[in-house]
């Protein structure tokens, strides 16, 4: 549809008839995100029409949704190899113009400092010893332990601005600079805690980056699970895949949105999370 076409569609969502109006939203649903900057523009260009602006806001909504929905079920038939691309769609339901790009020259420059920092051989060990300190040191990254039920802790983007994170935010920005650098490291997923692992043929240990990158091993998630009163399973002691990541991240999210009483976004983040699974969760 042309663009003349779109503009004049969009002029008719105000229209006295409801018939013609309720007609050409559901032709605007239709063209998905291509209608949305001529419903923003029709927005700006009515300040003192509060209904209309409502309605505006309300398909807006509605649209960006969509895309988000679409693309997380098209991340999980195509590309769940990339994990960014997966972050990136989960802080887009905040921010939908948020660009994949920024993230990737952010993470750049995390990496490029990364890279500059480590020798060519170096024991796996000081390799992580040294990723802290360019993560917690040179860039600051910590906990939120102050407002951890905060959504924006689940946010890629917002965890890389305020350099404040849950444990899954931190593990995934950490683990996307370990693995570009070459190294095997691995997400892990714990009742209740998200940590990382450093798993080749010749060595494994684990980290935990929501303790500034504590290096700990086997005996220790015994432990934890024992105190958890958790029954011991592989699944506790290896890598995770990436779907795994995301579906937690969502779920952080809903916890997140559901704490703060936005159970209106919760619901939307259900759907998501649910698109993500054969069976939705009860």
């Amino acid at each position: 549809m042309k663009e003349s076409e779109i503009k004049a569609l969009v002029s008719l969502l105000d229209d006295s008839d409801n018939e013609v109006s309720n007609h050409v939203e559901k032709q605007i649903k239709n063209l998905g995100g291509e209608a949305i900057p001529f419903l923003e523009m029709h927005w700006q260009d009515n300040p003192l029409n509060q209904p209309l602006q409502k309605r505006l806001e309300d398909l807006i909504h509605e649209l960006q949704y969509s895309q988000v929905s679409k693309g997380m079920i098209d991340w999980k038939n195509n590309r769940q190899h990339d994990l960014l691309e997966g972050m990136w769609l989960i802080a887009k339901y905040q921010y939908p113009d948020l660009e994949l790009q920024s993230l990737k020259k952010e993470l750049n420059q995390i990496y490029f400092d990364a890279w500059l920092h480590l020798r060519d051989e170096i024991h796996p060990f000081d390799a992580v010893k040294t990723l802290n300190h360019v993560f917690f040191k040179l860039h600051k990254f910590a906990a939120n332990t102050k407002n951890f039920h905060s959504p924006a802790n689940s946010l890629i983007n917002q965890v890389i601005e305020t350099k404040r994170g849950n444990p899954i935010s931190l593990c995934v920005i950490y683990m996307l600079i370990a693995q570009r650098l070459g190294f095997p490291i691995f997400g892990v997923n714990l009742p209740s805690l998200f940590i990382l692992t450093y798993k080749s043929n010749q060595i494994q240990f684990y980290i935990n980056i929501f303790n500034k990158g504590l290096i700990f091993e086997k005996k220790d998630i015994d432990s934890y699970l024992k105190q958890m009163q958790i029954d011991q399973k592989d699944m506790f002691y290896e890598p995770c895949n990436n779907l795994e990541i995301i579906r937690r991240s969502l779920l952080n999210l809903m916890y997140s949105f559901q704490k703060n009483a936005e159970t209106e976004k919760m619901e939307e983040v259900k759907k998501i999370f649910d698109s993500l699974y054969d069976q939705p969760l009860d």
